[in-house]
């Protein structure tokens, strides 16, 4: 710790608002994931001013500088790899301006996604981003891991949404991208910053689109006795031009485990369940629905139920939305992984993760939004018995190996972080590699912004880390 960054910082900010001793910084070492790495110092800013004076900091002493959200993270994004000053938005929570004529929202990084809504429904319009975790996770980090949801099958990740962004750069220089208009002149600088991960800048302020709720819903649960025929429903409903909103999956071991935490009506007798909705005008809704349950039961569904009002809807979403936390109940930790493949090759995956489970030791659970073939393979151990988190780690990367042997990709929705920069090389060539790292370098250039991050760091393809001292928990 360097005391000289301490002061500047207090007197920048408040003694308040700097943590630096180890007892304080000891709770940001961890986020979502099942690494940790503990910062040296823990800010919390409340305008862009200060975050651009930071920067400076960072950069006057040479020490790396993160931004955190909530910590719900899946990949270790909001970890401090090589230490330094981590950036908490906590207080940067304020939704800015509200333009409902124009379906448009400005608000802070630290505003919690879910907030977004509430703020918004009395104008008949919502968010359409819908994490798992989207009670807790906060739009800044959405951006800087081009978050997902359930929901976006139908309506698009985060990039889709966000139509502008205010910077600051490393030297503490602030700009604009993009804008409150749908398109900009110049370069899509918004599309490229979505989804950089905290590696090129730190937003400070969002210009969200919002969406306009839907005349009608309606919400089905499918029952299948045999795991295989619910992802064979979903490549037929594809294959028809079926598009539902939504379309989640939950093997029936894990809808076991949630419907014991959450009781949501889910069958415990059943090989695995889809849970779709369809959402628009109301005859289209009808006419959308009928053709789904009979697809479903086309590929042997022994029922499909319709939720019959908005009480049994949200209560099997509360099903899928805490489904992570209902595992939780079961295992000391467990590791979330996040891998795409295309929705014809999900019977063959969900064997070949069963297979490598089995293989390795574990039980794995299979939660996932099946409509895009985003996978969220649940891996069960115990994280204070170093042979079991090796294990853990390299059954992981076989299932990710495998994803890529489908022509899939490394992830969805949660980014790339320190969990799988190794395996980057899965995926891209060492040119495209390089191209990454030079635009990286024209916004970052002393690399000080999140590093260790996206990129593989040169310690070969999947190396196993080391795992932590101390027992931590499984990502949330």
């Amino acid at each position: 710790m360097n005391k000289s960054v301490v002061r500047q910082l207090e007197d920048l900010l408040g003694c308040d608002s700097v943590l630096s001793s180890p007892d304080e910084l000891l709770l940001y070492e961890y986020d979502g994931s099942v690494d940790q790495a503990r910062p040296d110092y823990v800010v919390f800013p409340r305008t862009t001013a200060d975050v651009s004076s930071i920067a400076r900091i960072s950069e006057k002493f040479g020490v790396p500088i993160v931004g955190r959200g909530a910590g719900t993270g899946l990949s270790g994004g909001a970890l401090t790899l090589q230490g330094g000053i981590l950036v908490v938005f906590s207080r940067m929570n304020r939704i800015l301006k509200i333009d409902a004529e124009n379906r448009r929202a400005i608000v802070q990084p630290g505003v919690v996604n879910l907030d977004v809504t509430r703020a918004v429904e009395q104008y008949g319009l919502y968010f359409a981003p819908d994490p798992s975790s989207q009670k807790a996770c906060t739009i800044g980090g959405n951006v800087a891991e081009n978050a997902g949801g359930p929901h976006t099958l139908a309506y698009g990740v985060t990039t889709n949404h966000v139509t502008g962004l205010e910077l600051v750069l490393p030297n503490g220089d602030v700009v604009r991208v993009g804008g409150e208009t749908c398109e900009t002149p110049g370069y899509d600088l918004t599309g490229l910053l979505v989804g950089s991960e905290g590696t090129l800048a730190i937003v400070t302020e969002v210009t969200l689109k919002l969406s306009r709720k839907p005349e009608a819903v309606k919400t089905l649960l499918a029952v299948f006795d045999v795991i295989d025929d619910a992802p064979e429903t979903v490549a037929d409903l594809t294959s028809r031009a079926i598009t539902p909103a939504a379309c989640e999956m939950l093997d029936g071991w894990t809808l076991r485990a949630v419907e014991a935490f959450v009781h949501a009506g889910f069958p415990l007798d059943s090989g695995a369940v889809l849970l779709i909705e369809v959402e628009g005008l109301r005859e289209a809704v009808e006419d959308q629905a009928a053709q789904i349950e009979e697809v479903c039961k086309l590929h042997h569904a022994r029922e499909v139920r319709v939720a019959r009002d908005a009480a049994e809807r949200d209560l099997l979403w509360k099903g899928r939305k805490n489904a992570f936390g209902a595992v939780g109940r079961l295992s000391p930790s467990y590791y979330v992984q996040d891998a795409v493949i295309p929705r014809t090759k999900l019977p063959q995956t969900l064997k070949k993760i069963n297979e490598i489970g089995k293989r390795h030791g574990f039980e794995i659970g299979n939660i996932f939004h099946a409509g895009d073939g985003n996978l969220h393979p649940i891996i069960l151990f115990d994280q204070r018995d170093a042979e079991q988190f090796k294990r853990a780690v390299t059954a992981s990367g076989e299932i990710m190996r495998y994803c890529i042997e489908c022509g899939g990709a490394l992830t969805g929705e949660h980014g790339i972080g320190m969990e799988k920069n190794e395996l980057m090389p899965l995926m891209f060539s060492d040119a495209d590699l390089e191209l990454m790292r030079r635009v990286r370098e024209a916004f970052n250039p002393a690399g000080l912004l999140n590093p260790g991050k996206v990129f593989p760091l040169g310690k070969g393809c999947g190396e196993v880390r080391v795992p932590p001292k101390t027992a931590g928990v499984g990502a949330m």
